[in-house]
Order: structure tokens, then C-alpha cells, then sequence
């Protein structure tokens, strides 16, 4: 096993168009500021050693848009692997997104730490649920593992993060999850989108945490959908294989006026 640290880099939020030109969320285009994203990830020494995009990557959930995002990301050449958001078509998502560099897969394993990724995509609606066969795959993969340490990603956050609006739409019945995941020691964080902001907690020993949108941000800790004026940006983590780590957020030298009379979220 590996006794250097893993580098892992979390995209999330892109909600991307098929016409980049078109494509813009309270007048802010969606394309742009994911390059500005991608910009700073370029320039992070070392590379990262994973890349996660943890869901609403596409906002029209056409093929072109997914087309687009792996245009821009496979240039990278870092290994890729992704999840669905309220936003995204699955059964699409599924055909764009798994050629080398990007991966379909939803669990491995990297420098002593085991990856699993979970789908809470509910089709035509905005929370999150994990379905029953997702559950006992969860709970059969943490069997196998042993005492690994564990990360889960998942787009919905499955604890709420202070914000009354936004904690409706998160995952739906997340005792669920919650249970199980309690029952394993080794799961050391959970990783989510969704929320497009960075918000972070500990209960029982795991580590809950959210991070910005490429796009848009929404301002933290407010009963009602505010818009934020944070730059957009992407979440690291410095795995080590006795299972501590580090983790950081690092926003995007880009500054946006957003137009809230345009279409949105």
C-alpha cells in the first residue's frame, strides 16, 4: 500500500447547457465560470489523483451537455468519476460519461482508501432519496471493506446545513443512510453537492461535508433562496492511508454580477 497521501479534487454544481453561449443561471454563464474553476484546478501542484463530480453537471440534461463537460475535463487526464444531481439524466449520464479518463464506476479503491459513490437522483423531482438496493449495496460494500478508511459521496446531503429552504430539498428520509452508516467506524467522510455552498460538520466521528457550486453560490444560513456574491470554486482532500486527511476549499479568481430576474435554479 501506498504511504503517500492521495489528492482528491470535488467538482460539483456545474449545471452545464448544450449551447454554452445560451446557457446561463440568473444571467450568469454557467460554462465560464466552470472554466475559471477548471483554470485554478489546472494550476494546483501537485494534480490531483481524483477527480469527483458530484452531481447537477448538466442544467438541460441533453447528451451535448455531458459532451461538452467531458470536453473539457478529459484534457486533464486525471481519473474521473461522477454521480447524478436533481438536474442530471441518468440513463444519459450513463452513455457520455464513461470513456478514459472518466469512469462509470461507483466504488474503488486508491492509496488505502475505498470510494463509494451513491445515487440519490429521484427522476422529475429536486430532493434526494437512496433507494433500497442502493442501501443494502452500501451496507455490502462496508462489510467487504473491513476497516479501511471510507469516503461516500453523494449529491444530496443527508444531514440538514442551517438553511430552511434548502434543508426541504435535501435527502428524504436520511436515518436511512444514517444508520448505516454509524454502524461503520470506518466511514471517515461524506461528500455531497447540492446545497452550492461550503458547510462542514462532524457527528459520531464522520465528517459531513458540502462545497461550492462552479457556477452560482447560495448564501449560507438563510431561510430563504438568497443569492451569494462568493466566487465559485472546488473542495480538496488530502487522504492518508491511516485514514486522516485534510481538506480546503479554493475558490476561482472570478467575480459575476448575477441578474435575479433571469432564469434560475
Amino acid at each position: 500500500m501506498s504511504q503517500f497521501p492521495v489528492l482528491v479534487a470535488q467538482i460539483t454544481d456545474t449545471h452545464l447547457f448544450a449551447d454554452p453561449t445560451q446557457g446561463k443561471m440568473y444571467g450568469v454563464s454557467t460554462e465560464t465560470s466552470f472554466l475559471k474553476v477548471l483554470e485554478k484546478l489546472g494550476q494546483l501542484q501537485p494534480q490531483p489523483d481524483v477527480l469527483l463530480l458530484t452531481g447537477d453537471i448538466s442544467q438541460d440534461e441533453t447528451p451535448e451537455s455531458y459532451q461538452r463537460l467531458a470536453s473539457l475535463i478529459s484534457p486533464l487526464n486525471i481519473p474521473t468519476y461522477w454521480i447524478a444531481g436533481n438536474h442530471d439524466r441518468l440513463p444519459i449520464m450513463e452513455q457520455q460519461l464513461n470513456c478514459a479518463p472518466i469512469s462509470a464506476k461507483k466504488s474503488f479503491e486508491i492509496g488505502g482508501w475505498y470510494f463509494l459513490l451513491l445515487n440519490t437522483n429521484v427522476p422529475g423531482c429536486v430532493y434526494g432519496q437512496v433507494c433500497p438496493e442502493s442501501l443494502e449495496w452500501l451496507e455490502f460494500q462496508l462489510k467487504m471493506i473491513g476497516n479501511k478508511p471510507v469516503l461516500i459521496t453523494l449529491h444530496h446531503p443527508p444531514i440538514k446545513i442551517n438553511s430552511e429552504w434548502m434543508d426541504r430539498i435535501i435527502l428524504h428520509d436520511p436515518e436511512l443512510l444514517l444508520n448505516i452508516i454509524n454502524r461503520y467506524p470506518q466511514v471517515k467522510i461524506v461528500l455531497s453537492g447540492h446545497v452550492h455552498q461550503e458547510f462542514e460538520t462532524e457527528i459520531n466521528g464522520v465528517r459531513y461535508l458540502t462545497t461550492p457550486s462552479t457556477c452560482i453560490q447560495f448564501e449560507p444560513e438563510n431561510s430563504e433562496f438568497v443569492l451569494d456574491k462568493k466566487p465559485p470554486g472546488l473542495r480538496l482532500l488530502t487522504l492518508y492511508p491511516d485514514g486522516n486527511y485534510t481538506t480546503k476549499i479554493e475558490r476561482a479568481d472570478y467575480i459575476y454580477e448575477f441578474d435575479m430576474a433571469a432564469s434560475g435554479y
